[in-house]
């Protein structure tokens, strides 16, 4: 009945339109002096018609419903199937926009050909791996990619250079630069480059961060370089004037660093100027972390130092045994620390009071990667450790043969290692059973989205997903 009823208001709104229609030419043209009558003015609308929109999760690769797809003004949400039907005066390339919570904005044009549908892909916040770390905490641990071995490769390409630090993964475009200066952009889907840029002796230790449209790129010649995401081309950047291995970390638009000056940066990317400077006095590779409203940094004088993000003042400063190359790791009210040449990882509380620590023999390079109350660290001495957050007792230890000088990865409860035999290993997290044997690697081992890892060599990328 409800149908029946929609079909008669369609059939009397027609029907009054006509009747409207009529009334109003003879209203708007009466006889001429000659008795004749004008020629009716052409008041006909173009003819509605429609067009198709599929939603797909990028990474997923399934429909999403309930999202809202605008065109214009005429807006609706996809049913259970992910397709929603919109109405137009014609067919052709219109703006497409489409939201949901969760999920990225999505919004460009799109073309509408003869058969009026077309599938527009959107992105879950949550499996984007936008930085360094995965998270401005730095905890190395991505938690919400559901990716398991056993893999296979989908793709592999080279890079044309030594990969140190990782690639970031954004709506389907994975971004790094390597060690001879150069910034790429992959397609996640099958690895043609999207774009290239090239830079004159800015040799790249550090991962890029992806923000908003653009990404974040620090470089060994001392620049912070700005680049357009779509196709890489220089937006602007600053001059720090020393050598840059921290990787970005942005919050509320600022970027936060340090340099082999000893300098750590608060650089406001919106308006293109420093909100503060804070002089160390040490050299600092480290990247900054965030966790309990203090920003956190190493130096090479073996202190780590909690700053405040708002003016760069010192809340504490707390002292290892030895240099602080890697980065510090923020979870569950607690900051943990690597100390190249002091062999070991510290725990301290998040007001800076030392808590345990634990010595490997060996130089500890690698920044932690925690998840499940434990942390996860390699050193020299070849062997990956998972500690206690708690009470650093050592919960199991995985010999990989090779010297291990960067951070591992979690991701779906196991974690990655590489080491300077060119290897990854993938351990499961909880038991230390080795789970993946990959025979390409050297430092950081694996970042990736939702559908895919990316495997780092030492120049080539592999991209790889679960073999079911």
């Amino acid at each position: 009945m409800l149908e029946v009823g929609r079909r008669a208001l369609i059939a009397l709104a027609g029907l009054l339109g006509l009747l409207g229609l009529a009334a109003g030419c003879a209203t708007a043209n009466p006889p001429d002096g000659g008795g004749k009558a004008a020629a009716p003015a052409n008041l006909a609308r173009p003819k509605s018609t429609f067009v198709q929109v599929a939603v797909i999760d990028g990474d997923l690769r399934s429909r999403v419903h309930g999202a809202l797809v605008r065109i214009g003004r005429s807006s609706g949400r996809t049913d259970r199937t992910g397709w929603v039907r919109l109405h137009t005066h014609r067919r052709g390339a219109f703006r497409v926009t489409v939201t949901k919570p969760g999920y990225g904005t999505s919004t460009g044009r799109v073309a509408f050909r003869q058969r009026a549908g077309a599938a527009v892909p959107i992105y879950q916040t949550a499996l984007q791996w936008r930085m360094f770390g995965a998270t401005p905490a730095r905890t190395q641990a991505q938690t919400q990619i559901r990716l398991r071995p056993p893999f296979r490769i989908v793709w592999g390409k080279p890079t044309g250079g030594l990969i140190e630090f990782p690639a970031v993964v954004d709506q389907g475009v994975a971004y790094f630069g390597n060690f001879d200066g150069t910034i790429q952009a992959l397609s996640m889907s099958n690895g043609a480059r999207v774009w290239r840029h090239y830079t004159t002796n800015g040799k790249m230790a550090a991962s890029p961060a992806v923000v908003g449209e653009s990404v974040v790129v620090h470089g060994m010649d001392g620049y912070v370089r700005v680049l357009n995401r779509r196709n890489g081309h220089l937006l602007w950047r600053f001059a720090a004037g020393s050598p840059i291995e921290s990787s970005p970390v942005v919050r509320d638009g600022v970027d936060y660093f340090g340099t082999w000056s000893g300098n750590v940066y608060a650089l406001d990317l919106r308006r293109h100027r420093l909100r503060w400077v804070f002089h160390s006095g040490y050299k600092i590779t480290s990247s900054a972390s965030f966790g309990g409203g203090k920003l956190y940094i190493g130096d090479y004088g073996g202190r780590v130092l909690a700053l405040s993000p708002a003016s760069g003042r010192t809340r504490w400063i707390g002292r290892v045994n030895g240099r602080i190359y890697g980065t510090p790791a923020f979870a569950g009210g607690r900051v943990f620390v690597p100390s190249s040449t002091g062999n070991s990882l510290t725990a301290f509380s998040g007001r800076g009071r030392r808590l345990w620590s634990v010595n490997t023999g060996s130089y500890v390079y690698s920044s932690p990667a925690v998840w499940a109350g434990r942390v996860f660290f390699g050193s020299y001495n070849g062997v990956l450790y998972a500690v206690s957050a708690r009470s650093g007792a050592v919960i199991w230890r995985f010999a990989t043969g090779g010297a291990i000088s960067a951070a591992p990865v979690v991701v779906d409860g196991v974690v990655y290692c590489g080491n300077f035999q060119h290897r990854i290993y993938g351990v499961d997290a909880r038991s230390g059973r080795q789970l993946l044997r990959f025979p390409h690697g050297e430092y950081v081992p694996v970042s990736g989205n939702g559908g895919r890892l990316l495997l780092h060599g030492t120049s080539h990328l592999y991209a790889v997903e679960p073999r079911r």
